[in-house]
């Protein structure tokens, strides 16, 4: 992304100087299990929802925007809006990445025992939700071309998994080592969703709630979110009349280094904001989003 690199930066991240508190937190702490701080909210997509229908107005169904490609530009406006919330610890220190990346899994076919595949995004700094929207589109479309693994980080997996146990546990423990001291080959960590920003679970699609869902200690992957199923609700407007919304549920489960509670929140604010203003979608992902911080 353009940063010298200094001593102790690794490939994926530029490191960063944080308070005592934090660092000190990052020897203590060392698991990032260890460290989870889980939000669970409740969205108004009311407007979201109005948004989406004229936007796929006339559009084949296969075309369509949808209420996940939306939570995915949202959380990337998010992160480069946020950038404390783009940063990652590994080897008992802090970094912030080069680069915004969104992951996610999806099913090749909507039945029991069909195989996933893991998806992973880079935007650009000036897409927008409508070239955001297009990449996912694309992406799903052509894995869904085949009922297995045809290249990426789903056949590397596949090929380690058929090793002879002893080689594998000995092949675990050397990328686990490498993974420490930011070593591990681009081969492995490209693709990867357990190195993306944020590794979102589309759990509605499949009619489940939000849930809580842990994060991984391999890798540097610091936010999990998880977007349940779009219900009804009545819901106490700002006038005091009590109208029938459309809510989705969300959760979120954040290592707790990377920032403090308070900026934790108005990240969380920043999202809420975007659910209910969706035409901030169509600006490029690096511009301003107007949102009053106060």
């Amino acid at each position: 992304m353009g940063k010298k690199v200094k001593r102790g930066d690794r490939r994926d991240g530029t490191r960063v100087k944080a308070p005592g508190l934090q660092t000190v937190m990052t020897a203590l702490f060392p698991n990032r299990t260890d460290c989870e701080v889980h939000i669970y909210q409740d969205i108004d997509a009311t407007n979201l929802l109005k948004y989406l229908e004229a936007k796929n107005e006339g559009r084949e169904k296969a075309d369509r925007m949808t209420m996940f490609h939306c939570v995915i530009a949202g959380l990337a406006r998010m992160l480069y809006e946020r950038p404390m919330m783009n940063r990652f610890i590994q080897g008992y220190r802090i970094y912030e990445r080069n680069e915004i990346s969104l992951s996610f899994v999806a099913k090749r076919r909507f039945t029991d025992g069909t195989e996933e595949s893991l998806m992973y995004l880079v935007p650009n700094p000036t897409d927008t939700v409508n070239e955001i929207s297009q990449k996912i589109l694309g992406d799903v479309a052509e894995m869904r071309k085949s009922e297995h693994a045809t290249g990426g980080i789903d056949e590397i997996l596949d090929k380690f998994a058929a090793l002879p146990r002893p080689i594998f546990a000995a092949s675990v423990r050397l990328i686990r080592y490498l993974d420490f001291w930011g070593l591990n080959p681009k081969v492995l960590t490209d693709g990867d969703p357990n190195y993306s920003s944020i590794l979102v679970a589309n759990l509605g699609s499949v009619k489940l709630p939000a849930i809580y869902h842990h994060l991984n200690n391999y890798g540097t992957n610091s936010i999990m979110v998880t977007i349940g199923t779009l219900h009804k609700e009545e819901v106490l407007m700002d006038d005091g009349t009590k109208q029938i919304r459309d809510i989705v549920s969300v959760g979120a489960t954040l290592d707790e280094r990377i920032a403090d509670g308070f900026y934790f929140g108005r990240s969380l604010k920043l999202i809420k904001y975007i659910f209910e203003n969706p035409e901030i979608l169509e600006k490029p992902l690096n511009e301003p989003s107007g949102f009053d911080y106060k």
